[in-house]
């Protein structure tokens, strides 16, 4: 046990200091490697298959709903951003320009898409005449490009990847409610796929997206109690379809501007998902967004049969991602290996096990070892994942319910942020001079206004003026 501990020493206890346990968990890992381009990463095999397995299920989620998939240019001519006021202020100073072609000086600054509404506004005004074209639902896997001035991978970095939907609709009311939709489509899928429960709700108008009616997200928390927004669905009402021109002609003949919406998840979900579950030994990841949910470690594996037997146990699972660890590295180094990886389970056999016709599951979450008959391994392993994927998201929000407290007057307020990391559930008047100096006091802002509200109490938790609405307040990545 010893020189198993001793091969997981190069990652800090995320108690002594939570940032560099982050930073050295997506390095141990191997899902990430700095790149020669600052505040850009490089998503190595690990990394990216876990985003493969995230895209894939998303992706079938959203068709579900009737979406389709569509690409946009990355590049995006200055006078087409210029042309939504509060949308072009909100991300110019993020923007990235290209001014040169070649050696030649560019008529027109592109910018490097930092998301791709404009794009679609643009594509939209052309193809969109008559109440018949609606609604459009189109959704687009892709990178942008973001000026950060400082980056942390998956968390923050200058170009990520993520999808982005676009939705048109011909009335208020099915924007409103494909907006509510794919809010849904997200917290269920971080829910059931990732383990990991959300807080969904709507952002005050300072949080709001720059240009969007009303925006709705679903908030996760850490395990050092930070805030994490993990999701963000937008209704833009008729704004960009004002300012692009987006009119159809409606059943009585007559010009109505389309209603449209947006909605986006990233490769920032991968950060929650090391955050929320895990442990000074590295990743632990739930079963179902695993990209290998069973390592196969062969012990004494150049006894006679051993390597056999392996293989023929790979073929019986092979309903699940499995995987054998066959180098000639110790098994000690191999399940180090595989815990800092996060695989779900490992299974050990060996000369004796052969000969009791048994395997030794081990879970990585919990550590536990569970003999199980070679004869019925493969129902055994399909319950422990299941079981596994229910305990993980069951402690997720354990975890989130014991660090959210409740503030009734400013000065407990001040002190759950200071002393209780976590969720703060209080009251607001509505007034942005309160949360601005709630965020100056504290460094704590809104998270959200949840749907399920609550009356903690009956006035502003920061002016004392009647209360318009109970907010998650928090610090947050």
């Amino acid at each position: 046990m010893a020189k198993e501990k001793k091969l997981v020493e190069a990652i800090t206890s995320m108690e002594e200091d939570f940032a560099q346990w982050y930073t050295d968990v997506v390095k141990k890992a191997e899902l990430v490697e700095y790149s020669s381009v600052r505040g850009c990463m490089i998503i190595r095999p690990n990394g990216y298959a876990i985003w493969e397995n995230i895209q894939k299920e998303l992706d079938r989620r959203f068709k579900e709903t009737g979406v389709e998939n569509v690409y946009m240019p990355m590049f995006i001519p200055e006078s087409l951003l210029q042309k939504e006021k509060d949308h072009v202020e909100g991300f110019a100073p993020e923007v990235a320009w290209v001014t040169h072609g070649g050696l030649e000086p560019l008529q027109e600054r592109l910018c490097v898409r930092p998301t791709s509404e404009t794009l679609f506004c643009d594509f939209y005004s052309n193809i969109i005449q008559s109440y018949r074209d609606l609604p459009k639902l189109y959704n687009q896997w892709c990178s942008v490009v973001r000026w950060e001035k400082t980056t942390r991978p998956f968390l923050r970095s200058m170009e990520f990847l993520w999808q982005e939907g676009h939705t048109a609709h011909a009335t208020a009311e099915d924007a409103e409610d494909r907006t509510i939709q794919m809010l849904n489509v997200y917290a269920d899928f971080c829910e059931q796929v990732l383990a990991i429960p959300m807080i969904k709700g709507k952002k005050t108008d300072k949080e709001k997206f720059a240009g969007a009616h009303s925006t709705y997200t679903i908030e996760a928390l850490m395990h050092d109690g930070k805030a994490l927004q993990s999701g963000t669905s937008h209704n833009f009402g008729d704004g960009f379809a004002q300012a692009f021109d987006i009119q159809y002609t409606d059943k009585e003949n007559k010009l109505q501007y389309v209603h449209q919406t947006s909605w986006g998840m990233s490769t920032r979900i991968i950060g929650a998902v090391i955050m929320v579950h895990g442990d000074d030994s590295g990743l632990v990841l739930p079963p179902r967004i695993a990209p290998t949910q069973v390592m196969i470690v062969p012990i004494a594996q150049h006894k006679e049969g051993v390597l056999e037997k392996t293989a023929e146990l790979k073929e019986k699972l092979g309903n699940f991602r499995v995987k054998v660890d066959d180098s000639d590295k110790s098994p000690g180094w191999k399940f180090s290996e595989q815990e800092i990886r996060g695989i779900p389970l490992r299974i050990e056999i060996g000369p004796k096990d052969i000969e009791a016709n048994q395997a030794v599951i081990v879970r990585r979450d919990t550590r536990e070892k569970i003999v199980a008959s070679l004869d019925t391994i493969e129902a055994t392993v399909c319950e422990v994942l299941e079981t596994m994927q229910k305990d993980m998201l069951e402690r997720a929000r354990a975890h989130r319910d014991v660090h959210t407290s409740s503030a009734a007057d400013y000065e407990e307020f001040k002190s759950a942020i200071e002393n209780k990391p976590g969720f703060v559930k209080a009251m607001w008047c509505g007034d942005r001079a309160c949360e601005d100096k709630i965020k100056e006091d504290t460094g704590a802002t809104s998270r959200c206004m949840p749907f399920e509200q609550e009356e903690i109490a009956d006035t502003c938790v920061c002016c004392g003026k009647k209360a318009k609405a109970m907010v998650y307040w928090g610090k947050a990545y």
